[in-house]
């Protein structure tokens, strides 16, 4: 990580003094990811000054880094010729990512600039659905066939492989372009140059298809420990191939999503920063008007058990305390459900065994708050015998109930198709409240002479 006020104050000075080459050397000694932050800092009308000194290849490596909104205002400043020179050097993949967050007018002008293949390319990733293995792959790989020596494959990957996302692994195909296994680039440099491609590679190699969930394919990333993925068709022929860093953005995207939904936010495609204030208050209302109408249901439960309450009036001080309890357990068991869900480690057929497991936790955590609670009640607060076991037989229960609804809930929305994070806090802890409620004046009209 570079420093950038320093290197601001380096930019700054070499360009007042009209020393370009040296500002060039500058330039290229920072990381792609770095220059790209960088340039987030330096007035809008100097991006342009210092883009047009990096190399054309460079110049893509730092255009994909940069976030949308900043890749939209240079293009805007760029010429024709100077678009169509990054346009160039760009991964397929990574044109179409550019062209799927950029409005009409600009994606036109960049379609304009890219040559009839690229387009042709560009508008084949485009046609798969957001979120999908083919909306993510590459068709720039590497493919040899398995009558190749090691030298030819070697040569071959010398002569066209600067051209191809990776060329590690190297994809075997057969002349329809089937796909037949995976040659790692190290075993083709290690073998005898004479020994065959077909003896070397691996046959068995996970695949998918295009309309696959990218969290599918991030998750076999995660269990074979890949470097690429390859797409492949219905009939077992080469697509294209997912890489990794295209898998890291996912999981990070994915992660961020469900991190919004757990908190009652509609996902957002753009960075905190650049939200408007507007577009973060249309993400969060929806579900905050929903949330509080719903939270009047646990109103109408107190007005409904008014007499409890006036008669013991003690009874109003442990309804925050219950209340908050039965929504942590909840929150508890859903978010380690739902992380688990994600990850492939509980499926539906599970549901028998991870209630049993959260009921047993449940029954631990539940006793051993209210026998606490029953201490501090008794010894500390002098409420009574009575009002104290309403409050801890209250408690245990809310427990029981709030980790079976916090499990249960999430595998029940994984199995109708919607998101589970979906059926994490606030939303869970808004229903635990009302049944948490329905639970104390139960027990407190059963408990106690009213």
């Amino acid at each position: 990580m570079v420093n950038n006020v320093l290197l601001n104050e380096i930019l700054n000075t070499l360009k007042e003094e009209k020393k370009y080459a040296a500002l060039r050397d500058v330039l290229s000694a920072v990381k792609p990811a770095d220059l790209a932050e960088l340039l987030k800092e330096v007035p809008e009308e100097q991006v342009p000054i210092l883009f047009r000194l990096l190399r054309q290849d460079r110049a893509a490596e730092v255009f994909v880094e940069m976030d949308p909104d900043s890749q939209e205002l240079l293009i805007r400043r760029l010429t024709d010729t100077e678009l169509k020179a990054v346009v160039d050097e760009l991964a397929a993949d990574d044109a179409a990512d550019l062209i799927e967050d950029m409005p009409a007018p600009v994606v036109n002008r960049i379609l304009r600039q890219a040559d009839p293949d690229t387009r042709q390319t560009i508008n084949e990733l485009l046609r798969w659905p957001e979120d999908s293995a083919g909306s993510i792959m590459t068709v720039e790989y590497m493919a040899l066939d398995e009558d190749m020596t090691a030298a030819e494959a070697i040569a071959a990957i010398r002569s066209t492989g600067v051209d191809k996302e990776t060329v590690d692994p190297c994809y075997v195909v057969d002349a329809t372009e089937k796909l037949l296994g995976s040659a790692a680039l190290r075993d083709l440099i290690l073998a005898r140059e004479g020994e065959m491609v077909g003896a070397l590679m691996e046959r068995d190699i996970p695949a998918v298809r295009p309309q696959t969930d990218q969290e599918a394919a991030a998750e076999l990333f995660r269990r074979y420990d890949l470097l690429s993925l390859p797409v492949t068709d219905e009939g077992g022929r080469l697509m294209g191939i997912i890489t990794v860093d295209d898998i890291l953005d996912v999981l990070q995207e994915e992660a961020t999503e469900d991190m919004e939904k757990m908190a009652a936010i509609t996902p957002s495609e753009k960075p905190y920063m650049a939200t408007s204030v507007f577009s973060l208050w249309k993400s969060r209302i929806p579900w905050l008007l929903l949330l509080m109408v719903s939270a009047t249901f646990t109103g109408m439960i107190i007005t409904n058990f008014e007499h409890a309450l006036a008669a013991y009036v003690a009874l109003t001080a442990y309804i925050p305390m219950l209340m908050d309890t039965g929504g942590n357990c909840g929150s508890q068991s859903s978010t380690t459900v739902i992380r688990a869900l994600s990850l492939g480690q509980v499926q539906f057929r599970d549901t028998w065994k991870v209630l049993w497991k959260e009921v047993r936790v449940a029954v631990l955590c539940g006793v051993t708050m209210a026998v606490v609670n029953m201490a501090k009640l008794m010894f500390f607060d002098r409420v009574g015998f009575l009002v104290s076991a309403v409050v801890c037989m209250t408690l245990l229960v809310v427990t029981l109930v709030a980790k079976t609804v916090g499990c249960l809930l999430p595998i029940a929305a994984k199995r109708l198709g919607a998101d589970p994070a979906v059926m994490a806090s606030p939303f869970l802890t808004t229903i635990v409240d009302a049944l948490a409620l329905l639970v104390y004046f139960r027990f407190a009209t059963l408990l106690l002479p009213m």
